[in-house]
């Protein structure tokens, strides 16, 4: 595996192979990278002939500079792994290199990007969207891998490819999980083990509600829900949302959509380690 850190060195290379007649898989990433970016690669090695991963912790989907801050920086470990499941390219660019200006470019694909965490994160989606959309345009991948455990963001990804005409292929890929249930996340390298073993409640209590649709509505599996995970101390919900999976609006009853999705976000532990999670009810 080669690691590359300029956008002109990238582009050169993918051009090689482009002219070769082969496939490019891209998996985005911005480190501090687990098994479950490691099913992404994997995945994209099984479907393509030369697989890119990008390393980069862009500053612009961030609204809070302390969660950029404490973000994990592990790019020798990363490699190491990225090494082991065939990746042919690690893409590890600075800062200057993919921002040499400021972006000024908005993106606003409601109610997609407005909802959930488009509602507490302000400008974290027009920031992946910046990113992401440079990355496709540095690449020109056949396809693009994404773990479901972001759902919303490869939803408004979806929207931003449809809206700018990219010509790939959008690849979601399934939530991996610990051995408790909690799903694999970088953010999960913040919690203590006492910490990781609380939060393991969050899928617990989204995995039991789906035994509940059928004589609950959603508000009383909503409410719920919450309930039992904020009775688990150290464990504060900050949303719930209960939503038509294609969309992303709220629903008031089961039978609203064909695809029915719960997201949820938790504050962990005394750091208010953010963690978010999803359940398909159908």
């Amino acid at each position: 595996m080669e690691i590359i850190h300029t956008i002109n060195e990238l582009k050169a290379r993918l051009s090689h192979h482009r002219s070769q007649g082969q496939t490019i898989g891209l998996v985005p990433t911005m480190g501090a990278l687990h098994e479950g970016h490691a099913s992404l690669v994997r995945r994209s090695v099984a479907d393509n002939d030369i697989t890119v991963v990008s390393i980069f912790l862009n500053p612009t989907q961030f609204n809070d500079k302390n969660d950029l801050a404490t973000y994990p920086r592990t790019l020798e470990a990363d490699c190491d792994l990225l090494r082991e499941c065939g990746a042919t390219y690690a893409f590890a660019p600075s800062v200057e290199e993919v921002y040499p200006e400021p972006d000024t470019r908005q993106f606003s694909y409601p109610p997609t990007d407005t909802v959930m965490e488009g509602a507490m994160r302000p400008g974290h989606f027009n920031g992946v969207c910046q990113i992401v959309s440079k990355l496709f345009m540095m690449t020109e991948p056949t396809r693009a891998y994404f773990g479901e455990k972001d759902y919303q963001q490869i939803a408004v990804i979806r929207r931003m490819v449809d809206d700018l005409g990219f010509a790939l292929e959008i690849v979601p890929c399934p939530v991996i999980r610990e051995e408790s249930g909690l799903a694999k996340s970088s953010r999960n390298m913040l919690l203590s083990d006492s910490e990781r073993q609380i939060a393991a409640h969050i899928y617990r209590a989204l995995h039991e509600s789906k035994s509940l649709i059928d004589r609950m509505s959603v508000s009383e599996v909503h409410d719920h829900v919450v309930a039992q995970i904020n009775a688990v101390d150290g464990l504060e919900v900050q949303y719930f949302s209960i939503v038509d999976g294609l969309t992303l609006v709220d629903i008031q009853s089961w039978d609203e959509a064909q695809s029915v999705v719960g997201c949820i976000t938790v504050y962990c532990g005394e750091k208010l380690i953010r963690l978010i999670d999803h359940i398909r009810y159908k």
